[in-house]
């Protein structure tokens, strides 16, 4: 029993060792922040990351589905050296969009900052933010190749990369900015952005440098680089469109939940305040166990598309339906959790009453949360990206009525039961799309 025998449960386990790692040191890098730039700082930086979403569903989210999928498809009939110029062709494509999105956001970062943001102090943080793009795109293709390949340690291990040298520039930047007599800005944590995915970057590229083959050399090409090509566009592009409408739709969320938490009657400051607080600080405790399950999610893909290329019904029902056992009783243990310690991990952690608050009320929302985010890999890795996409279109569009009705008669409460009602209707229908798999099978 080697671990080449079982490249989902190996590879679930290295991303989820990295994954604890990394969520350690990133929960603790929220609380740094919180307290060096403050909660309305938190607000603004949280308010670009849907415009990085969008940038990176444009030019890399679906390319690297893309590469995943055909990897693993290719490299499970020994296509070694087609597996390899997979991983060419979506370099090629996700840095050529990727080149054309910087650009673009650098030179419109005034425009989306001002008119689509409403909060002009977010320009400079898009400028900063535009740079990162391409080092995204290509550290992206990069993992997707390897999780194509079931060798989840190089991403792992890029991931981590990542983390600490992004968190180690930020303190480097804070240190700096004390002994001036500085505080912390919201930019130094974009720039720590930066950095980090250009590390992320340079690691990805030595690692496929160093190990070009897996004897792929040794292959003589008898396909057409165009056709490839084609058919990875044909797969990306869906992909590529559903993501984009998704952020579009993110965005549009973060725009308005300040606007009508100050239609409910807070100020500026103190509507940012909220939204940081919220999405900084309370959604960090309600994410951490997510580590677990964004790992079995980044491994299903290819083992699901493998499965499913292959004709093997029985072992994908298998894999549903252990997916749901698994992901529900977490979630469950982990709602309880949150009920019972949501007050003291606030005020421990952030001196915040109302991060505690939240922690509690968002606490309902883990064994939909951790659950969907599995189901929804399990559908692109059938095909389905379609369903995939309507079934996250109608939970965003039910946060977006909650914003829009609840928020400014009742506050961020009012969000927050937008929230809840968003994963369980998701999780529903997740579990429709996947109904043929849900099935006992039947005796021998």
């Amino acid at each position: 029993m080697n671990r080449q025998k079982h490249p989902l449960i190996a590879g679930t386990l290295i991303l989820t060792a990295t994954g604890i790692v990394t969520r350690f040191i990133g929960f603790f890098y929220k609380i740094f922040l919180s307290r060096s730039i403050g909660a309305e700082g938190i607000g603004i930086y949280q308010m670009i990351f849907p415009v990085y979403g969008v940038c990176y569903a444009l030019t890399t989210a679906g390319t690297e589905i893309a590469v995943t999928r055909f990897v693993s498809c290719e490299a499970g009939k020994g296509n070694l050296k087609k597996a390899r110029s997979v991983l060419h062709i979506g370099l090629l494509l996700s840095l050529s969009f990727s080149a054309a999105a910087a650009l673009l956001l650098y030179v419109n970062a005034d425009f989306i900052a001002q008119r689509l943001l409403q909060e002009p102090r977010c320009s400079s943080l898009l400028r900063i933010l535009s740079v990162t793009v391409p080092f995204g795109a290509c550290h992206s293709c990069i993992c997707g190749y390897y999780y194509g390949m079931k060798r989840a340690g190089i991403p792992a291990a890029a991931h981590l990369t990542e983390q600490l040298t992004r968190v180690g520039a930020v303190y480097l930047i804070y240190q700096i900015a004390l002994s001036e007599g500085r505080s912390l800005t919201p930019s130094a944590a974009v720039t720590g952005l930066v950095i980090g995915e250009f590390c992320s970057m340079l690691f990805g590229l030595f690692c496929i440098s160093v190990r070009p083959g897996d004897r792929s050399h040794s292959q003589k090409r008898n396909y057409s680089l165009l056709s490839l090509t084609w058919n990875m566009l044909l797969t990306a592009l869906p992909v590529t469109g559903n993501r984009v409408c998704m952020n579009l739709l993110s965005s549009a969320e973060a725009v308005l939940i300040p606007f009508t938490l100050q239609q409910y009657g807070l100020n500026t400051e103190r509507a940012l305040s909220v939204y940081g607080t919220l999405t900084g600080m309370s959604m960090a405790f309600i994410l951490f166990p997510n580590v677990l399950t964004n790992a079995v999610s980044v491994m299903l893909l290819p083992s699901v598309s493998e499965s499913f290329s292959a004709g093997r019904q029985a072992q994908l029902n298998r894999t549903v339906r252990k997916t749901i056992s698994f992901c529900v009783p977490m979630g469950i243990l982990f709602t309880v959790i949150f009920l019972l310690s949501g007050k003291y991990l606030g005020n421990l952690f952030f001196k915040s009453e109302m991060a505690g608050d939240f922690i509690i009320t968002l606490a309902w929302i883990c064994p939909f949360l951790y659950l969907n985010g599995t189901l929804h890999s399990i559908l692109n890795g059938l095909g389905k990206t379609s369903l995939a996409f309507f079934n996250n279109l109608t939970g965003v569009m039910i946060r977006i009525i909650f914003i829009l009705v609840f928020v400014p008669h009742v506050g961020i409460e009012g969000y927050l039961w937008g929230l809840l009602a968003n994963q369980l209707f998701v999780t529903l229908l997740n579990l429709k799309s996947l109904r043929e798999y849900l099935l006992p099978e039947p005796p021998v």
